[in-house]
């Protein structure tokens, strides 16, 4: 039965040449399918895998009780400096807890090739500790901002998609005049940033001696749950304690999971598309050839081996198919650099990652769908009659 199966196949697909046309419309479908299935879903992990690197599991953030995000929340002054004094903090290199009291300001950029309509960036107001905190982070053009004056330092991916951001220009935010003095590049959501020194923040945008959050560095991830629960158990502080990386990866849940359930969909509707074009043309491929399966079978070739051999010569092209969708997105979309709206209502700069998982998963769909639209025309094949077949032909 193998050889049987073995010899039909290989005419099956040594016929392919002869119909070009009809196989052509599998193959170009189902690369659409997958191109854009594995597109979108490129999207939604770079964006993920983004805000993941950001975060560390030794590092925590502190955020007023209830407020959800930074750009929600607001610790004071006395706040802050009982947070500095909490168990578990590890020391800096200055000897003093790793803490760093953090401002988040909505800033607006105009994109370039824009004219008209600027855009939301984040200005994060820092100290020195959370250069320390992030030790990823480096500058890569200029120097670090001075504290006390109004200079910036700009996020390799606000260099790479914004005008006037350059070593030396001047940017004005909410009627303050800021000079750029450095470029950073952190691999991370920091490169969709501007920081500043936190005091010259809190004075420019009128925000006293409070932060957005608190940032610090635990002795331990471990040392998170000691850190929790003697802040939340102080009454002189509201606060809610989180790890760093659960934080920022609980930032893109609602993105990846809108960008999934729209991957499923239109791919739903692009397979469907796909499984129909599949029928249609292994049905045509099968009539066309109904003469020649006929003699097959009347020269003692059985049912099995022409219905196992139409559905590999679909599986075939379906997965050509798929992998020239796979190749497309690749090529188009890896590393691929966008932005969009984070939770904070402020651009988010990240690229595609077009993996080997999310190929190997559109490979697989592309399969599935070739099964199933061979499946059919398969059937027939095998049921043919073959003196009606050889009278018919």
């Amino acid at each position: 039965m193998l050889s049987q199966i073995f010899a039909i196949t290989r005419l099956n697909l040594l016929s392919v040449p002869q119909r070009w046309g009809p196989s052509l419309v599998i193959i170009i479908g189902l690369a659409g399918v997958v191109a854009v299935f594995t597109a979108l879903l490129a999207m939604a992990q770079g964006f993920q895998t983004t805000l993941k690197d950001t975060g560390r599991t030794d590092s925590a953030i502190i955020l007023r009780g209830g407020s959800g995000a930074e750009l929600n929340s607001g610790i004071g002054g006395d706040t802050a400096n009982l947070v500095r004094l909490g168990p578990g903090i590890r020391k800096g290199a200055d000897g003093k807890p790793l803490a760093s009291g953090e401002l988040m300001v909505i800033a607006e950029l105009m994109k370039k090739g824009e004219k008209v309509n600027g855009a939301n960036v984040t200005l994060r107001g820092v100290e020195a500790a959370s250069f320390e905190l992030r030790p990823q982070l480096k500058i890569v053009a200029g120097r670090k901002f001075t504290p006390g004056l109004r200079e910036l330092i700009v996020g390799a991916g606000i260099v790479q998609q914004y005008d006037g951001v350059g070593l030396g220009q001047t940017i004005r935010m909410r009627g303050s005049e800021w000079k750029v003095v450095g470029h950073f590049a952190a691999g991370d959501a920091n490169d969709s940033e501007i920081w500043a020194d936190a005091g010259s923040a809190q004075s420019a945008f009128n925000r006293g001696n409070s932060f957005s959050a608190m940032r610090v560095g635990l002795e331990s991830p471990a040392a998170l749950d000691t850190l929790k629960a003697a802040l939340t158990s102080d009454p002189r502080v509201q606060v809610d304690v989180l790890q760093e990386q659960a934080y920022y990866s609980s930032q893109s849940k609602n993105f990846r999971m809108m960008i999934t359930i729209l991957a499923g969909f239109v791919t739903s509707i692009m397979g469907l598309g796909a499984i129909f074009a599949a029928l249609n043309t292994m049905y045509a491929a099968v009539a066309t050839r109904t003469r020649e399966i006929a003699t097959l079978r009347a020269i003692g070739f059985g049912a099995f081996p022409v219905l196992v051999s139409v559905m590999i010569e679909a599986i075939v092209l379906a997965g050509i198919g798929g992998m020239i969708g796979a190749f497309i997105a690749w090529a188009m979309f890896d590393n691929l650099s966008v932005s969009t709206l984070g939770a904070s209502f402020t651009q988010v700069i990240f690229a595609f990652k077009v993996s080997w998982g999310l190929v190997m998963t559109g490979l697989e769909i592309a399969l599935i769908i070739g099964l199933i639209g061979g499946l059919l025309p398969a059937i027939r094949a095998a049921r043919m009659q073959v003196t009606t077949a050889l009278r018919s032909a």
